[in-house]
């Protein structure tokens, strides 16, 4: 044949441009040329932009309907939306668990999507469902409260809740699988992978922009059933995206080694038990960690402890290695930034909940060379201020026009007024969020980037129930013995300027924490903070 005598140099070139790394779809060594980047990437942010839509045609507006359409008060619809928003955000642990360690992120995706798309259909279903008319429960001078048929209650949390199960399995994984399309050993790629995480989150804003501008509209003037059942479609179209792109894509390779997660848990295990055994019985892993020390840190050393090797352990093979010990302390030096974050993250509870009812009560006619988190919280803390100021503003306008005992008025105030608070919370978020995204990316093991990616989502979960946990606290403190509780519904009495005081107070000592936990950080990468 005349081809036998080309061969090997027609095939040199292609040789060089396959990854180690990565498989294409017929688990073939992916070729650069032909697969990941760019061109894989942005059907994975359409598909984050369209979840981000279905995901916030929920969320930003819930907080009306269970007051509305379910009758809730509002310190009850505000903890539940924050219980819901916290779960859904607990929730990518056990997704990235799984796509991690057994199904991987590709099937994980699906699955989680089909999920997805089988709540929001429940929830347009209840949503269209023969009800009471809300109308009938109010009165200008009071609230009183009206419950709908149980099945459709109970219809409506199931729907909620399926949804946050979809969601927790496809966010973590997307944004990871879209990461993966870079090769970070590559020098353009590992600097378009971190333009990636900026695009992401620019054009998943965008989707959250258009989410809660039109659907909040048509939930509050049109129909609830259209509001929810536009989202529904939208996840249909965000899987048949992905699946489009699926001969494109890149997918990780998983080595013969051990389970990251039971690596990482053996060797807190182990460190537990050898807690007081001596430095006598030391592993070769060991005695190689003091002549080779740049493998191993000097921060966390009660974890070396898990190098020893008591009773025969050695020959059972039951050692934990200096890699593993080293895994275990990039994931548990994560954890200060972390809870540092907790505080903001209650913040970010804020905007779906309070500052969506304090827009009811108005008119709503219109006429890297610095620490990216750090930036965002103190931004919070402004925001926050101004969400002060401005329900002190509200509340004086109401007593001014004499609409204190007058619920369901309108205070004549522009809700122009919201504005400030909203920007300065956006531009918060995308310091922030973006920062925290690419920090918790770049600093857990290879293995563990949708566990990573999962830790970053959960800040926002524990948030949300401290928000819940805060919330309850609160009103039952100021709403005994007769009080007016901070959050009585009706907001003309109530004292959310209060709460939105103590929530800066409380940012001001979250972000000195960042701070001090910021400094005190080794990275293992060039990410910053």
């Amino acid at each position: 044949m005349p081809h036998s005598g080309i061969l090997p140099h027609a095939h040199t070139p292609l040789l060089d441009d396959t990854l180690n790394s990565a498989v294409d779809y017929k688990d073939r060594p992916a070729r650069r040329c032909s697969s990941g980047r760019w061109r894989s990437a942005c059907f994975i942010i359409g598909v984050e932009v369209a979840e981000r839509f279905a995901f916030y045609g929920i969320e930003s507006n819930l907080i009306n309907y269970l007051t509305g359409r379910l009758g809730q008060s509002m310190a009850t619809a505000a903890q539940n939306v924050n219980t819901w928003f916290g779960t859904a955000n607990m929730l990518p642990l056990l997704g990235a668990f799984a796509a991690d360690s057994y199904v991987g992120r590709y099937p994980t995706i699906v699955i989680a999507s089909l999920l997805y798309i089988l709540g929001l259909g429940l929830l347009t279903v209840s949503a269209v469902l023969p009800s009471f008319n809300p109308s009938h429960c109010r009165t200008d001078k009071e609230i009183s409260s009206c419950s709908p048929p149980m099945l459709q209650v109970i219809l409506f949390f199931f729907a909620l809740y399926l949804a946050a199960v979809g969601q927790g399995g496809h966010k973590p994984c997307v944004q990871a699988f879209g990461a993966d399309q870079f090769d970070g050993q590559n020098p353009e790629e590992s600097k378009a992978k971190s333009s990636f995480f900026n695009w992401w989150y620019f054009c998943m804003n965008g989707g959250i922009l258009i989410s809660s501008s039109i659907l909040s509209y048509i939930q509050d003037s049109l129909n609830w059933g259209l509001g929810f059942g536009i989202p529904c479609t939208a996840m249909v179209g965000a899987l048949f995206v992905f699946l489009l792109g699926t001969k494109t894509y890149r997918y990780s390779v998983k080595g013969n080694e051990k389970n990251p997660f039971v690596r990482i848990s053996q060797v807190f295990v182990a460190a537990i038990k050898n807690w007081h055994t001596t430095d006598s019985s030391l592993t070769d892993e060991e005695v190689a960690c003091g002549t080779r020390p740049r493998q191993c840190s000097h921060k966390l050393k009660f974890l070396n402890k898990a190098l020893l090797a008591p009773d025969s352990s050695k020959e059972d093979g039951k050692v934990c290695s200096v890699s593993d010990v080293e895994e275990a302390k990039s994931v548990l030096r994560l954890f200060p930034i972390w809870a540092s974050c907790l505080v903001f993250a209650i913040l970010i509870a804020q905007p779906p909940t309070f500052f969506t009812k304090q827009g009811v009560t108005m008119d709503r006619s219109f006429g890297s060379g610095f620490k990216r988190i750090g930036t965002g919280m103190f931004l919070s803390i402004i925001a926050m201020v101004f969400a002060a100021l401005v329900e002190v503003q509200r509340l004086n306008t109401a007593e001014q026009y004499g609409l204190v005992d007058t619920p369901n008025a309108t205070v004549p105030m522009a809700v122009w007024w919201l504005i400030p608070q909203y920007v300065i919370f956006g531009v918060a978020q995308v310091f922030t969020m973006v920062g925290l995204q690419e920090f918790f990316y770049d600093e857990v093991p290879n293995e563990l980037r949708s566990v990573g990616l999962s830790l970053y989502l959960s800040i926002f979960g524990v948030g949300s129930f401290l928000s819940s946990f805060l919330i309850s606290v609160i009103n039952k403190t100021t709403g005994g013995d007769g009080q007016t509780s901070w959050f009585n519904d009706n907001l003309n009495q109530a004292h959310l300027d209060y709460f939105y005081w103590l929530l800066a107070g409380l940012s001001t000592v979250g972000f000195s924490t960042y701070l001090y936990s910021a400094r005190s950080y080794i990275y293992n990468s060039t990410s910053t903070a």
